[in-house]
C-alpha cells in the first residue's frame, strides 16, 4: 500500500511566513502538504505554461484570470488576506521619515541603495509609483531589482541602504527592521486569494479549509498581514 500523497500548493511569496507559521502550530494535526513558495507573477506563468497542483494562491486577479480560463475553481475560491507595501532597513540602521508622501519621497531620494522585486506585486507597484513620484531615473540608478526572493535579504547582509516589499515579506527575514507601511495614499494593498485547481478532489478542499480558518486576524498579523 502506497501512502498518500500530500496536497500540492502553489503559493505567493507574501503569505510564506503565515503558513508556515499555521503548520507548525497546528504541527501533527496539520494536512500532509507540499508548497511551493515564488513571486506570483512566476507562478502565473508557469500555470500558463501548464504546470498544475492542488490548490493556488495568488493575488485576487491572478485567481480571477485563472477561473475565468478554467484552471481554477471558482467555487471553491477564498480572499485569505490583505497585504501592504513595506519599507525595511537592516537592524540598528536610523529609520528614515516614511510617514507623509512627500518624507516617502525624499527618504528615496537621500538613500545611497535601494532594493526592489521585478517579479512580486509590490516590485510591479513600486516601478509605477517612482514613475508617478517623478523620481523613477534617480531610483533605478541605484537600484537592485531582484528577480524573486526576499528584498530584506540584502538589507540584512548590508547591500543596500532600503528594502521595498510587501510588510509580511519583509518580516520573513532575520536580521532587519521594518519601517512601517507606504504612507496613505502612496499604498496599494494587495488581496491574497485561494482556489483548488479544477477537478481538485475532497483532500485538496479540506487543506484549503483548514487554511481559511486557520489563518486568523491574530495569526495573519503576527506575519505583517491583514484581514481579508
Amino acid at each position: 500500500m502506497t501512502d498518500t500523497p500530500p496536497v500540492r500548493v502553489i503559493s505567493t511569496l507574501a503569505v510564506m511566513g503565515a503558513v508556515r507559521a499555521l503548520l507548525r502550530r497546528d504541527g501533527e494535526g496539520a494536512p500532509a502538504v507540499e508548497i511551493r513558495f515564488d513571486p506570483t507573477a512566476r507562478l502565473v506563468a508557469a500555470i500558463e505554461a501548464g504546470e498544475r497542483a492542488d490548490i493556488a494562491i495568488l493575488t485576487a486577479e491572478g485567481i480571477e484570470a485563472q477561473v475565468e480560463a478554467g484552471v481554477l475553481d471558482g467555487g471553491g475560491r477564498v480572499d485569505l488576506c490583505r497585504s501592504s507595501i513595506g519599507v525595511a532597513v537592516r537592524a540598528g540602521a536610523p529609520h528614515p521619515d516614511i510617514a507623509t508622501p512627500a518624507a516617502f519621497r525624499a527618504a528615496l531620494l537621500a538613500a545611497p541603495s535601494l532594493a526592489y522585486s521585478r517579479a512580486g506585486a509590490s516590485g510591479i507597484v513600486f516601478a509605477g509609483l517612482i514613475e508617478r513620484l517623478g523620481i523613477a531615473a534617480e531610483v533605478r540608478a541605484k537600484a537592485i531589482v531582484i528577480p524573486q526572493g526576499f528584498t530584506a535579504e540584502l538589507a540584512a547582509r548590508g547591500e543596500v541602504a532600503l528594502a521595498i516589499q510587501q510588510v509580511s515579506e519583509l518580516l520573513a527575514v532575520p536580521g532587519i527592521e521594518v519601517v512601517g507601511a507606504l504612507p496613505e495614499p502612496l499604498n496599494v494593498r494587495a488581496v491574497f486569494s485561494a482556489a483548488p485547481f479544477a477537478g481538485a478532489d475532497a483532500r485538496a478542499r479540506a487543506c484549503l479549509g483548514w487554511l481559511a480558518a486557520g489563518l486568523t486576524p491574530a495569526v495573519l498579523r503576527a506575519a505583517g498581514l491583514e484581514p481579508a
